[in-house]
């Protein structure tokens, strides 16, 4: 039974956070967020297996080039790097950021600025030549909660 309270608790929480927190449009021409499906690569959702390893983020379907908007307001917590491989450089950039409770990370984005704030919509920066290094790939942003949780519950 402590077990079942405690599952019955986490869900209230995520539940609660959830409704405080909802991940408005990321990309240029992906008004709903629609999520990478399964292609050559793998699968996009949350848990999807990557070789011996599981994926900690989510895949949100972005066009190589495409202007990334801000999903709610945050702050801007510097750039990162996705990759210690030198044959994705292509792709290796991204942003580190926090808003509405939720600290998180998008991949494969080019970020016009690396710290302040943004307003909900604006320009944060630009999408990377995902098909250079992955052919066929459905092309997305990757979005990943700090702690690597799942981020599916606020979309």
């Amino acid at each position: 039974t402590n077990s079942l309270l405690l599952f019955l608790m986490h869900r209230v929480c995520v539940l609660w956070v959830c409704d405080g927190a909802t991940f408005g449009p990321l990309c240029e021409g992906n008004p709903f967020n629609s999520v990478r499906g399964s292609d050559r690569w793998g699968s996009g959702h949350y848990g999807a297996s990557r070789g011996g390893r599981l994926h900690k983020g989510l895949d949100v379907k972005c066009q190589d080039g495409s202007a990334v908007y801000a999903p709610f307001d945050v702050t801007l917590h510097g750039k990162l790097t996705v990759y210690t491989d030198r044959n994705k450089e292509a792709i290796n950039e991204g942003i580190n950021l926090k808003g509405q409770g939720l600290c998180f990370k998008l991949f494969y984005v080019r970020p016009t600025r690396t710290s302040g704030s943004v307003r909900k919509g604006e320009r944060i920066g630009t999408m990377l030549p995902m098909q250079s290094v992955y052919p066929g790939i459905t092309s997305h942003v990757h979005v990943q909660m700090c702690d690597q949780s799942d981020p599916t519950p606020y979309f």
